[in-house]
């Protein structure tokens, strides 16, 4: 039993090795801090002794004004020590905490910036969120509160038992002591049942915080639906079981205290009943059992923050294992050593083979060949789950996993660093994402430093200009997840903007002017042309229109190359891009009011 409880209690205190190498980072604060507990806890220890000698004097009828005064002012002295040492430690012990939480939420989010699109599809963004903030705060508990509680209950404990042990009596000591042993294996059990119950109940959390922003983020689509009722009653049931794992939490923490009480109240009565007996036996004076039942008064708050220091760690001790998992997650695309530095440019050499996302052994390209030289424009067309964005995806180096080679300027790119290729591309996605800013910061996400003039400049090229002007604030005008709410051409508009604003050496269209009407679009291509002079251009989409002046066009079918040519060529070929353009004239002609 004893091996137990020591196995189990290493077991419990093992999040403080774990988080080691914060203490070493802050170990002049914490040292500083210990310390002073140290003396607070030996201070504490003085008042029950110096009761105990007054009461000795007053049962003599020796006690004079000099003697009491002089303890008094003992007293005094020891309670502005404490006043400013527990100032001190405070700031030390809990502000190191605060920086650890800093330190750790920052972690998360440097990891998160280099994970990749793999990452964000396995794990919900509600816990990723949980993790980031009620995670963060159990631990930021541990290492702020638990250490406190450590320490403190140790010291505390320590310099009482030795005050009564080696100032009283140590036989009455030892007596009292013994029902110690059963409070110890009672709090190593609650703190493992906490642990597993503190688990499933961060777990609950994440999910709600899960659904919580899911809901937000899809308000509209659950309106349109008609949808709330089932959305309310969805969330109800996600709370009630955060409700449930907390108070299954809480069910185990309320033991801690009532147990705790118990085994003091026994305490006392050991205390009580043989400190009476010495006191008659004349082993012990009536001083002396005053200061015995004072020190075990003081001895009740390291015995209580001991059973809450469990609680503290066992929380602490869970949230730290999910972040430590989290952080775990290997980062997929990293740069190799001695990876080049520099901007890519030059021509773009497509050689692939065989392609495959994770987790599915289908290719979802192969056989891709083509080369693109400096300043074409690339159109790639097919319907929907050919390939086209998985093309893309490739270029950017979501995917580093591939058979076959990628070229871009003559150099595989993924002997570039992952900055300097991504910082040559401008990249438009199918789902534009706008931040809650003004729509000028939107526009110069990328170069924030940027002037005005040129960020009109780039909303002129994307026609969207004249459109800002008609908003309330114009540029200054919030968009996002607050604010005004734009059409999709807008959005679609602006995030082109944005992307001109890098001036990259190759922009990439990924279907991001199927919200524009016809006439908008062709002004836009032929701004691009234009403007981009001796710069690459890939353009994917769904409408020919947008691609059919393109150097060339990659007619993808499941995965594969059905054509590529100019939109002449294929149009002679009379295959499957020729088939594709017919219908789209038809159905063109036909919205017109045209007949067949």
């Amino acid at each position: 039993m004893q091996f137990h409880i020591v196995q189990q209690g290493e077991e419990n205190m093992r999040v403080f090795f774990e988080l080691g190498w914060f203490f070493k980072e802050r170990k002049l604060h914490y040292a500083g801090g210990i310390f002073m507990l140290l003396i607070v806890a030996f201070l504490g220890v003085l008042p029950p002794r110096i009761i105990g000698f007054v009461v000795d004097e007053i049962s003599k009828g020796t006690l004079t004004v000099s003697y009491l005064l002089m303890w008094l002012g003992v007293l005094a002295g020891a309670a502005l020590a404490m006043y400013a040492l527990r100032y001190a430690w405070r700031i030390m012990i809990f502000g190191s905490s605060i920086l650890l939480a800093r330190n750790l939420r920052e972690q998360l989010f440097r990891h998160f910036t280099r994970m990749s699109p793999t990452f964000y599809q396995k794990r919900r963004v509600g816990d990723l969120m949980a993790h980031a903030t009620n995670d963060i705060q159990a631990v930021q508990q541990t290492a702020g509160a638990g250490v406190l509680t450590l320490v403190d209950s140790l010291a505390t404990g320590g310099f009482v038992i030795a005050a009564m042990a080696l100032t009283v009596s140590w036989k009455l000591t030892l007596i009292v002591l013994l029902p110690l042993p059963l409070m110890a294996f009672m709090t190593n059990y609650y703190g493992k049942l906490m642990h597993q119950r503190f688990h499933k109940a961060q777990e609950a959390f994440s999910s709600l915080n899960d659904k919580t922003q899911e809901s937000i983020s899809g308000m509209k689509v659950i309106k349109t639906f008609g949808q709330e009722n089932e959305d309310i009653e969805d969330f109800k049931r996600l709370s009630h079981t955060v409700v449930d794992e907390n108070i299954k939490v809480a069910r185990v923490d309320s033991l801690f205290d009532p147990t705790i009480s118990a085994i003091i109240g026994i305490c006392y009565l050991l205390a009580i009943g043989f400190g009476s007996y010495f006191v008659v036996s004349g082993s012990m004076t009536i001083g002396d059992l005053v200061a015995f039942t004072a020190y075990l008064g003081l001895l009740v708050w390291p015995m209580l923050a001991f059973g809450w220091l469990f609680n503290i760690v066992e929380r602490g001790r869970a949230s730290y294992d999910r972040i430590r998992l989290l952080l775990s997650e290997p980062v997929e695309i990293e740069d190799q050593e001695g990876a080049v530095d520099l901007e890519p440019k030059g021509d773009l050499v497509f050689a692939l083979d065989r392609f495959h996302f994770t987790n599915d052994e289908r290719a979802a390209l192969q056989n891709i060949h083509f080369r693109l030289k400096r300043g074409e424009t690339l159109g790639i067309a097919g319907k929907t789950g050919s390939g086209k964005s998985a093309i893309l995806r490739l270029l950017l180096r979501e995917f580093d996993q591939y058979e076959g080679e990628i070229t871009f300027g003559g150099i595989p790119i993924n002997e570039y660093k992952k900055q300097s290729l991504r910082e040559a591309i401008g990249y438009v996605p199918q789902e534009h994402f706008l931040f809650s800013t003004t729509v000028a910061g939107n526009i110069a996400f990328a170069r924030p430093d940027t002037t005005m003039e040129e960020v009109q400049a780039a909303a002129k090229l994307a026609y969207i200009h004249e459109d800002i002007l008609n908003f309330t604030h114009g540029y200054e005008t919030v968009v996002g997840e607050r604010g005004v709410s734009l059409s999709g051409g807008q959005k679609q508009r602006i995030s082109i903007a944005r992307a001109l604003m890098m001036k990259p050496e190759l922009l990439i269209l990924d279907d991001s002017l199927s919200a524009v009407d016809a006439k908008t679009e062709e002004a836009i291509l032929s701004s691009l042309k234009e403007t981009r002079s001796g710069q690459t251009t890939i353009i994917t989409s769904h409408r020919l229109s947008a691609i059919q002046h393109a150097h060339q066009i990659l007619v993808m079918d499941e995965g594969t190359v059905a054509e590529i040519g100019t939109h002449d060529e294929l149009m002679r070929k009379k295959g499957r891009y020729y088939e594709m353009y017919e219908l789209q004239q038809l159905e063109a002609l036909v919205e017109q009011g045209g007949e067949v």
